[in-house]
């Protein structure tokens, strides 16, 4: 083990929340307590502090969508809106200043409940679903 790592024990409860606050498959334990105990800003301990890019980027290359744009995911009956902001590399970028690689979770972190953002976030410049967006974007939309 390098000298700037250490060991630590956790406890079955403590587990559980680093899991449901974890993006799963991208997040390691290490990745959600420096984000929940140093912000959602702090830098990644290595790497350089590059990321890889999120799932938005094919639809930035593909020019459906871009840096700055609003997603919107509007609930009638409750009279809620939750907006976020596709970034430069692809992520989504909600008002709190957490950044997810998925919009799935990023919404999720919106409403608290398990949600496919794909189908629900609206792209506040064209008013189209992201899954459309996705499936232009992959050459397999159906007119």
């Amino acid at each position: 083990m390098s000298e700037s790592m250490r060991t630590i024990q956790v406890d079955l409860e403590v587990f559980a929340y680093l899991q449901r606050h974890s993006e799963p498959l991208v997040d390691t334990p290490n990745d959600v307590l420096r984000r929940e105990l140093l912000g959602p800003k702090a830098a990644p301990a290595q790497g350089g502090g590059v990321r890889r890019p999120g799932r938005l980027m094919p639809l930035i290359e593909a020019g459906l969508v871009a840096p700055g744009d609003t997603l919107r995911h509007h609930q009638p009956r409750l009279r809620r809106t939750y907006e976020a902001t596709i970034t430069a590399d692809g992520w989504v970028r909600i008002p709190d200043g957490r950044e997810f690689a998925q919009p799935s979770p990023a919404l999720k972190a919106q409403t608290h409940n398990e949600v496919n953002a794909w189908r629900l976030y609206l792209h506040a410049p064209s008013g189209r679903p992201l899954k459309e967006l996705r499936d232009e974007a992959a050459g397999t939309s159906r007119n």
